[in-house]
């Protein structure tokens, strides 16, 4: 087989930042965040003034950026509808679909 054949029946995954909001913050920059009704733990030193109640986009376990609400609403209505990545990549620690 051709490598390139072998890297196009390669699966391929897509990252993405998912919003969450931030319930609470500790002293050392980190934040639990609401991402979908799955609770996690987020480093904010990317994003030091977020706070309390403000949507962050969530990528690898940091807090890459501040966005309003109504953001936060379009893209979670959006990843809402890709079914499967709701339940696979934000299913409670040590659970799967």
């Amino acid at each position: 087989m051709h490598a390139a054949s072998a890297v196009q029946k390669e699966y391929r995954r897509m990252c993405l930042a998912v919003p969450g909001r931030i319930i609470s913050l500790d002293s050392a920059g980190a934040a639990t965040v609401d991402m979908l009704g799955a609770r996690r733990e987020v480093s904010l030193r990317l994003v030091p003034d977020a706070q309390v109640d403000d949507y962050v986009l969530v990528h690898a376990g940091f807090g890459i950026q501040v966005i309003s609400p109504d953001e936060a609403r379009e893209t979670i209505a959006l990843i809402q509808e890709m079914d499967e990545l709701v339940e696979d990549e934000l299913a409670p620690t040590g659970e799967t679909a």
